[in-house]
């Protein structure tokens, strides 16, 4: 897998804006294979920060009613990054 299509996205949330100032960490959506060693070498190289670890959680999708019937959207990957050292600048702005 190549490590530019490890990360899909960064997660900004109101929740996720708590994590990163209280403990270092960030929340990205990520690719459903993807495994904790490959998302760690994906942040480093990335971002060139120093990761300390990383926790992932699966998603489940969201129940929508469509007329008489309820379509389930699809499952999804998140990752919670702890940095060791340095910060990402892509969520210093916001």
């Amino acid at each position: 897998m190549n490590l530019f299509d490890v990360i899909k996205k960064p997660l900004i949330t109101e929740k996720s804006t708590l994590i990163r100032e209280t403990r270092n960490a960030y929340v990205f959506a990520v690719d459903y294979g993807a495994d904790k060693p490959t998302i760690k070498r994906a942040v480093e190289t990335l971002f060139k920060v120093k990761v300390s670890a990383v926790r992932t959680a699966i998603v489940p999708g969201r129940k929508k009613r469509a007329g008489f019937r309820t379509v389930k959207g699809p499952s999804w990957k998140k990752a919670i990054v702890t940095l060791s050292e340095g910060k990402i600048e892509l969520f210093e702005g916001v």
